[in-house]
């Protein structure tokens, strides 16, 4: 499967730092809440070759997805995953230390491989802080590199003023309804890649007759050729799915060739935003 090499980027020579090859797509946990329904979906997926998991403290299921890490047999160092810092939690360098810990601790694993801020802090004042905290972290081997979540540029920016290091992911809503080519030029201006969450706009848009329309010109479903867009455009991506049929359809989007559809997805556009949106906070 298709990877990145992600790194943080010093603010102060420029050198990438902490390199990890990263696979470009994956599976998303979200509102996995049933008890054994992560575990379950986590272990189908590692069986069908995924290697990027993407869970959350917010989530209330890192315990499940790594119980299915260790029952899976796949050696750990073979698969990718990421977990994050609540925004309710992201309030000093000794909470974020604490929250790591304990995230570790709920999967199981002596390290995770990508830890992100899941949303800007509220308190201004903390920002600094918690990324000094996710330093910490990163120095400390309890996590293999650090990120941020739902940053806007003006966030991006603001940290190259206390950063000693940059993110090495920003993960972000982008799916063809909301693509913002500008939050995604600014992430990769700071040495980031960006990762695409809710690719599929929650479901809301996939019976919309535009990309009913591309999707039956290149032979696939609705939900493949929107999450082979997000592929497309370089972000690492992780559709949410608990469906064995769904996670191998989502899988298979990677074979669509998209070729000719481009100014179709141009006019899919329309900046809609279809959960949380913290990129717009001071």
């Amino acid at each position: 499967m298709d990877s990145f090499t992600i790194a943080n980027t010093s603010t102060s020579t420029g050198e990438r730092l902490h390199q990890a090859e990263m696979p470009r797509f994956g599976l998303g946990v979200y509102l996995m809440g049933d008890p054994g329904e992560c575990k379950a979906s986590v272990l189908y997926a590692l069986e069908q070759g995924y290697r990027l998991i993407d869970t959350a403290m917010a989530y209330g299921n890192e315990d499940e997805v790594g119980q299915a890490i260790r029952e899976s047999g796949i050696p750990r160092e073979d698969i990718f995953v990421v977990t994050k810092l609540r925004q309710p939690h992201a309030n000093s360098h000794e909470e974020t230390l604490q929250r790591c810990q304990q995230s570790l601790e709920n999967l199981g694993l002596d390290y995770m491989d990508l830890y992100l801020i899941h949303a800007p802090p509220k308190d201004l004042s903390a920002r600094a802080p918690v990324w000094h905290g996710m330093e910490e972290c990163l120095s400390n081997g309890w996590t293999r590199s650090i990120g941020v979540s739902n940053y806007g540029a003006q966030h991006l920016d603001a940290m190259l003023s206390y950063a000693s290091v940059m993110p090495s992911v920003n993960q972000i809503e982008i799916n063809p309804w909301l693509q913002r080519p500008a939050l995604r030029a600014a992430t990769e201006g700071v040495g980031a890649k960006v990762m695409a969450y809710s690719p599929l706009a929650r479901g809301h848009k996939l019976a919309d007759s535009g990309i009913s329309e591309i999707a039956a010109s290149l032979g696939c479903t609705p939900a493949q050729a929107a999450i082979k867009w997000c592929f497309d455009v370089g972000a690492i991506t992780i559709p949410k799915s608990s469906s064995p049929t769904r996670i191998l359809e989502n899988l298979a989007s990677l074979e669509v060739d998209l070729s000719g559809t481009e100014v179709a997805f141009t006019a899919l556009e329309e900046s809609y935003i279809s959960g949380w949106d913290p990129t717009s906070e001071p």
